[in-house]
């Protein structure tokens, strides 16, 4: 891959890592107020506007409203974005069931072990990763556990449903990587969201009290958590993975769990302890050995003589 297009993809979801992890604290304080389906159909349908409007105005000037409109009728964008949003849908699914009965620390752990998912499911697809990934999964996740969790001891049922949200992510992510192609990230993004909104609306109305002064209360985490969590980091993921292997974007991605531990530190000032971090330390250090080429790490062959 071309090294400039790399570094282009690296910081696209290097700035969508980071409103995912700063979104922590927006749905932490969203769920104070509101239940978790609600809270997810509404953020959902926040971005789908949010990304039909910005798609009509970038289009505006160049092609004009019909072209801009065609663009819509692509069945391939409607195909990618049904598969990517129903893997999007089971993962944030999965992983509001299983905090409750898991505690949040270890849920960011199990959650992120799409990390590890990633590039087994790219084996199944063919895609072997280099050694240097195989090396920065391994400390990605061993900081991840010092950052996150204190005591794995006992499995629960919500540490298996977590799995199963790990694994939805780790699917969602691969779709991406072999059927985004050249397609538009920003109209994808909005029939992934259009997807989740719609799948998690009939679980908003039968399993959950909807109340609209909560709801209008929780105006500035959903706005957040919908325009710019949902609306612009998963744009900027898709168009990010356009430029990497998917182990390394989803390395990158591993990242969310500690902007969201530096959130915490930075907007509720909670305190860091020693071992997160060096949890912090850790993943940053898989992350930036991921994306070193594999010829800088790999010692120079020295000439033969003849």
């Amino acid at each position: 891959m071309n090294m400039k297009k790399q570094v282009q993809g690296s910081i696209a979801l290097l700035i969508g890592t980071t409103i995912w992890g700063f979104a922590f604290i927006a749905q932490s304080v969203g769920m104070d107020l509101i239940d978790p389906f609600t809270f997810q159909t509404i953020r959902c349908a926040l971005a789908v506007v949010f990304l039909v409007l910005c798609a009509f105005a970038l289009d505006f000037r160049t092609c004009g409203f019909r072209a801009s409109a065609a663009k819509w009728k692509d069945p391939k964008l409607w195909r990618v974005g049904f598969l990517c949003g129903c893997a999007l849908f089971a993962a944030a699914s999965l992983q509001q069931v299983g905090l409750v009965s898991t505690d949040a620390g270890k849920a960011g752990f199990i959650t992120a072990m799409y990390i590890v998912l990633v590039p087994v499911l790219g084996l199944l697809r063919g895609q072997k990763p280099p050694k240097s990934t195989v090396l920065s999964v391994a400390m990605a996740v061993i900081g991840l556990y010092l950052l996150c969790c204190a005591d794995m001891r006992a499995i629960n049922r919500g540490d298996l449903l977590l799995m199963g949200c790990a694994l939805a992510f780790a699917v969602q992510i691969n779709c991406v990587d072999a059927l985004a192609g050249e397609l538009d990230g920003l109209r994808l993004n909005c029939v992934q969201s259009l997807v989740v909104a719609v799948l998690s609306l009939p679980f908003m109305v039968l399993t959950e009290t909807v109340d609209v002064g909560n709801i209008v209360s929780c105006w500035l985490p959903l706005c957040f958590a919908g325009i710019l969590s949902m609306g612009v980091a998963y744009t900027l993921q898709i168009v990010g993975q356009k430029h990497l292997e998917p182990a390394a974007a989803s390395l990158i991605m591993s990242l969310e769990s500690v902007f969201a531990v530096l959130g915490g530190w930075l907007i509720l000032k909670e305190t860091m302890t020693q071992r997160e971090l060096i949890g912090c330390l850790l993943v940053f250090a898989g992350v930036i050995l991921s994306q070193i080429p594999a010829e800088r790490l790999l010692p120079a062959k020295k000439a033969v003589r003849q």
